[in-house]
């Protein structure tokens, strides 16, 4: 499983121009499955996800902020979107290749674990998994990582 997470002031998903998700300040999700992944993987990103001190806390001797909180500390959202192209396969030709991701049955049955997962513990807003999504995201930092469960 692969996650990019970008932590946001705020980020959207529309489908068809209607907003099916929305979140202020936390962080966007974008998952991605592979077929060997397993609930172990999706449980190992959900605690990784939550555990990254990302999130500034004011220094009051300083004025300056560090990254020493994370998603829960500051009653942060997610908004995670299904995301099969970041197993895309590029080396060869001008047409990415997407054997890499997972069928999408078995893709969506660990999307939503992960989804259900992360919900236990913060408040969570996805897309729809398998639509054609616009995902729009105001990237504060700007914080950008890439957690892998290989």
């Amino acid at each position: 499983m692969k996650v990019v997470l970008q932590r946001v002031s705020c980020a959207q998903v529309c489908i068809d121009q209607a907003v099916v998700g929305q979140i202020g300040t936390g962080v966007l999700l974008l998952l991605g499955v592979a077929p060997e992944d397993d609930e172990a993987a999706a449980d190992w990103l959900v605690e990784k996800v939550l555990a990254l001190r990302i999130f500034p806390k004011p220094d009051a001797e300083s004025a300056t902020t560090t990254m020493q909180l994370g998603l829960e500390d500051i009653a942060g959202q997610a908004l995670v979107v299904s995301q099969f192209t970041l197993f895309a396969d590029v080396a060869k030709g001008r047409r990415p290749s997407f054997s890499g991701a997972a069928a999408p049955e078995f893709a969506n049955h660990l999307y939503e674990y992960f989804v259900r997962k992360l919900s236990a513990r913060v408040s969570v807003q996805t897309g729809r998994f398998g639509a054609d999504m616009q995902v729009t995201s105001t990237n504060d930092g700007p914080i950008t990582l890439l957690l892998e469960k290989t």
